[in-house]
Parts: C-alpha cells; structure tokens; sequence
C-alpha cells in the first residue's frame, strides 16, 4: 500500500501483508463454499431428477390402468385396442417419454435394467425371452395386454411370471 504525505510516498509493508492475508483467507473461504454448495446441487439435481421420473410413471400407471377392458389386437398401438408392447408405448407416451415400438428394442435401448427386488411403479417388465411385456403397477401386480382374445387386464406376479421374467427397465430416467 502506498501513501502520499506532503509529496513523499510512503510505504506500509504491514499493512500490504495482513490486506493480503485477509484476501487469502476469504480466497479460500469462498472456494470451499463453492465446492461444497456444489455437491449439494449435484444431489438437488438427482433428487429433482428421480422426482420427475416417478411423476411420470404415476401417470403412465394411471393413462395404462385407463385401458382396462380394451381388447388385445397384434401390432395395435391404441386407443382402444393393443398388443403388449403397444399398450406399455402408449402410456409412456402420455406420460412424455418416447419408448421403441417392440418389447425387445424397448428392453435394449432403455439404459436403466432393474431387478425383480427393485421394481416400482411403471417399470416395464419382461417375459418369454423378450417376447411379453407388461408395466408394474405395484403390490405384486402388472398391467398388461396378454393375448389375442384377451383384455387389458391387471394380474398378480406369480410363480410362473417369476420364472419366465427376463428383466426389467425404468423408463423416463
């Protein structure tokens, strides 16, 4: 720091060394909170994003359990009728999220698999080597188009589902 008096420019080392002592320390103060404030965004951010992928599998529940009673018909994509991998599309859909059209390209291009522990609502679950589809609805239970001559229809997952389940994907992630 330096001082005019009288046209004499004076010199305060001290005074130089504690402004840059202070600036050091609030340096460093500043750059902690920064790093600490942003690890508490990444995990804001995470948080906001599992938030907005159950909101839209609440809905894709609601708009599937809608279909209730519509008939199974191969290829159908809806409304009013649908094969299982049409059915499990559309809901989605109205919920925001694009899905492939056929259950095996929706297993493979739907980066995020679950496991059968770690199911929760409008998950899409696997059967038949890829060949079945149907959405969890909770409690134990899947929505699905089963078959020609058949319903949209909620069914219990039992022994037999158990046994031919393949995986399981979390769309909207």
């Amino acid at each position: 720091m330096t001082v005019t008096a009288g046209g004499a420019i004076l010199l305060a080392p001290t005074a130089q060394a504690e402004t840059t002592s202070e600036s050091t320390v609030t340096t460093v103060k500043a750059e902690t909170t920064a790093k600490t404030s942003k690890k508490v965004t990444a995990a804001q951010r995470r948080a906001a994003k599992v938030a907005r992928q159950q909101a839209k599998a609440r809905k894709a529940v609601a708009v599937a359990k809608n279909q209730i009673g519509d008939p199974y018909r191969y290829g159908a994509t809806g409304p009013g009728s649908f094969d299982c991998s049409g059915l499990v599309q559309f809901a989605w859909k109205r919920a925001g999220v694009k899905l492939p059209r056929v259950a095996s390209s929706q297993f493979a291009r739907i980066r995020n698999k679950i496991s059968w522990r770690q199911l929760k609502p409008g998950d899409l679950m696997f059967f038949n080597g890829l060949g079945h589809v149907g959405m969890y609805v909770g409690k134990g239970k899947m929505i699905h188009s089963p078959r020609t001559g058949e319903r949209v229809r909620i069914d219990k997952l039992g022994g037999w589902r158990r046994s031919s389940f393949v995986g399981a994907v979390r769309p909207g992630m």
